[in-house]
């Protein structure tokens, strides 16, 4: 799995997958829908899984000595190191914004706020994308683009929802900037994040069993 992790990342890696880590300071942009930050995550997915098939990568990987199923636990477990960078950088940037902004500029106005809980929204939206590209893509190998719109689109809806459920009353304590109402917020985060592992884990077990059914 080790070198296969290295052939994904040194033959398959798609310069926008690097380029759209750096969208997680969008996150310092004030009134700026957030979320699709999320959405180029799933764009590179795209541009990696397109590029591999332009280039052949599903036959040369196949003639390797490897088991036909870890073909895509290492494709998804790349994709999976990629949105964890992700994460990550997005919650330094909101470390950074939530101690150099002033106050009245950690308010979002155009979608959830950057702070705890919206980084368990975004591996939600993560997880979503991981949970219907990968299965989609991998039950027929040289189809990219309509397993990328069906996700896009289950992305998008959620976004939606996350953006409208934003303005209730109810919602305030999550909108506020931290650390105020920490509690609520971390269980956002821990829940978003276990629904990720869930979604990818679910994804890559679908994904192997049907790449295992394909006649290539």
């Amino acid at each position: 799995m080790k070198a296969l992790l290295r052939k994904e990342f040194s033959l398959c890696l798609h310069p926008t997958a690097v380029l759209f880590l750096l969208f997680s300071a969008l996150v310092l942009v004030p009134n700026y829908p957030y979320e699709v930050i999320f959405f180029f995550s799933g764009l590179s997915v795209f541009f990696i899984a397109l590029t591999a098939r332009e280039n052949g990568d599903l036959a040369f990987t196949c003639s390797l000595p490897i088991e036909k199923k870890e073909v895509p636990l290492a494709r998804i477990s790349a994709a999976a190191m990629l949105q964890c960078a992700l994460l990550l950088l997005t919650a330094l940037c909101i470390a950074i914004k939530q101690t150099a902004f002033p106050e009245e500029l950690l308010v979002n106005l155009a979608g959830n706020s950057a702070n705890l809980a919206f980084c368990g929204f975004g591996a939600m939206l993560l997880g979503a994308f991981n949970l219907t590209f990968f299965p989609l893509h991998f039950s027929r190998p040289t189809t990219v683009g309509v397993p990328f719109l069906v996700s896009s689109a289950v992305q998008f809806v959620l976004i939606g929802i996350l953006v409208a459920v934003r303005h209730a009353p109810f919602y305030a304590p999550i909108a506020s900037p931290d650390p105020a109402h920490s509690g609520v917020k971390l269980a956002v985060l821990f829940v978003g994040l276990a629904l990720y592992g869930a979604m990818t884990a679910i994804a890559m077990r679908l994904s192997m069993k049907r790449f295992e059914r394909v006649d290539l």
